[in-house]
């Protein structure tokens, strides 16, 4: 049974009939229907009506190497016809976890050497603090157990992960998150930088927050700072140049762990193979997923630092931690086809010395003068516009989020996909897009813009 069988209205039904989406209010989608993707090629997507829609988003933050490559079906079939499953426990493993594993501490920051696998981002982050968490246990310092994150960080959505995250609506429907996590000020300068204040001197008083919360909590009872490097679901909030040095610093002045989550910068979205290798970081943790695969195949990799797995191999036992499909090999084979395509193509070069700056250029020159466009920012091939009501005092239109939800909707009925946080307006598209299609996107943003004004 294939879904040709069925009608749009049908497959419609069927939908609001049984399927619970993400971060949906499902009567809302139920009363105005479901838009089903049925097919995509490059960086299009195509709906159940044929329209042909520009994916500015690479589907949800993953798709980097674009749509229709044979070379990743082929793999997952391939390895599907030799051995289509079997698990990483009982002292087993596959041929590629192993080869995935080898391939990826060849790529990561120097000192980042070992793989853990899940499918997931939200696993790898529950992952991650089980792991900073246990590794001060076995070094005797069972009380450093508090973590430092931002608000409006997102890393995840299972328990663990949405109590990393500082989306404060997910917190509330968990009925209080996991306990010793401390949230403080993201690096947002659009709406908390002050009046007078240097970017520079901006990025350091974000970066204090994180030091002031770790003395008010006593580093003795400090395990980790976690921050993606980019704020990506939370806005593309990207930090001045000044912050991470800062954080860098801070977090080895006081022994302090520093967790990355790059589950959206992996994998060559700001021009390098890891957003750590872009800002100059060591960090002791690196939480990865989605473009590892270029979403084909779910799964994740967290990559630890020598610090921990030296500690966790020569001192921990048995780690009582583990996922049915860790190390998946399909998704791995598929993993190792993705990152070879990215690495012929020089996709990560292109971004770097190409399409980033490009995108940067265009997006100012065809939208920062826009009478509802507070701010565009970009680094790499992510980036972010800033829709206000006043463009000189940065006031947002009254209903918090009605703004950016009235642009989302006016850009895809023009053939482009834009996600919309509150009333930023966010991209992160296939790392193929050339510059023709930077220019298409925006001429089409531009459209999009011009409607909403007339609405707002």
């Amino acid at each position: 049974m294939t879904y040709q069988n069925f009608s749009l209205e049908r497959l419609q039904e069927m939908d609001a009939a049984h399927h619970l989406h993400p971060f949906t209010d499902h009567k809302d989608l139920r009363a105005a229907g479901t838009r089903i993707i049925t097919s995509a090629d490059g960086p299009f997507v195509y709906d159940a009506e044929g329209k042909e829609i520009l994916d500015g988003m690479a589907g949800l933050w993953c798709v980097n190497v674009g749509y229709g490559r044979n070379e990743l079906a082929e793999a997952a079939y391939a390895q599907m016809k030799e051995l289509p499953y079997y698990n990483s426990f009982f002292r087993c493993t596959t041929p590629t976890p192993a080869l995935l594993a080898e391939k990826l501490a060849q790529i990561a920051p120097a000192g980042v050497s070992q793989v853990f696998y899940g499918s997931s981002g939200s696993e790898a982050n529950d992952t991650a603090l089980r792991l900073v968490r246990h590794y001060w246990a076995l070094e005797g310092k069972p009380n450093k157990r508090k973590v430092i994150s931002r608000d409006w960080a997102y890393h995840g959505s299972t328990i663990a992960g949405a109590s990393l995250g500082g989306m404060a609506a997910m917190h509330g429907q968990l009925n209080g998150p996991v306990p010793d996590i401390v949230h403080v000020m993201p690096p947002y300068a659009f709406e908390l930088k002050w009046a007078d204040e240097s970017d520079e001197a901006f990025g350091l008083r974000a970066a204090k927050a994180v030091e002031d919360a770790i003395l008010e909590a006593g580093p003795e009872n400090v395990a980790a700072f976690i921050g993606e490097p980019v704020m990506g679901a939370g806005g593309v909030k990207i930090a001045p140049d000044s912050y991470w040095p800062e954080i860098q610093r801070i977090c080895r002045k006081h022994d302090v762990l520093l967790m990355l989550d790059e589950v959206i910068t992996g994998y060559g979205r700001t021009g390098q193979w890891f957003a750590a290798q872009t800002f100059g970081l060591e960090p002791d943790t690196i939480t990865t997923a989605k473009a590892l695969t270029s979403g084909y195949q779910p799964l994740s990799a967290l990559l630890v630092g020598d610090r921990i797995s030296s500690t966790l191999v020569e001192k921990g036992g048995e780690f009582y931690h583990g996922y049915t499909y860790s190390g998946h090999p399909v998704a791995c084979a598929v993993a190792l086809a993705n990152l070879d395509i990215i690495e012929r193509e020089g996709l990560i070069e292109r971004v770097r010395d190409e399409t980033g700056p490009y995108l940067a250029k265009a997006l100012k020159e065809a939208l920062a003068d826009h009478c509802i466009v507070g701010e565009v920012r970009s680094i790499g091939l992510m980036g972010a516009i800033e829709i206000v009501k006043d463009k000189a005092t940065r006031e947002r239109f009254r209903g918090a989020g009605i703004a950016g939800a009235t642009v989302r909707d006016h850009a895809i009925a023009n053939g482009m996909m834009l996600r919309a946080v509150g009333d930023t307006m966010i991209l992160s598209p296939p790392l193929i897009w050339t510059k023709e299609t930077i220019d298409m996107a925006c001429e089409r943003i531009r459209k999009a813009l011009d409607r909403s004004a007339a609405d707002l």
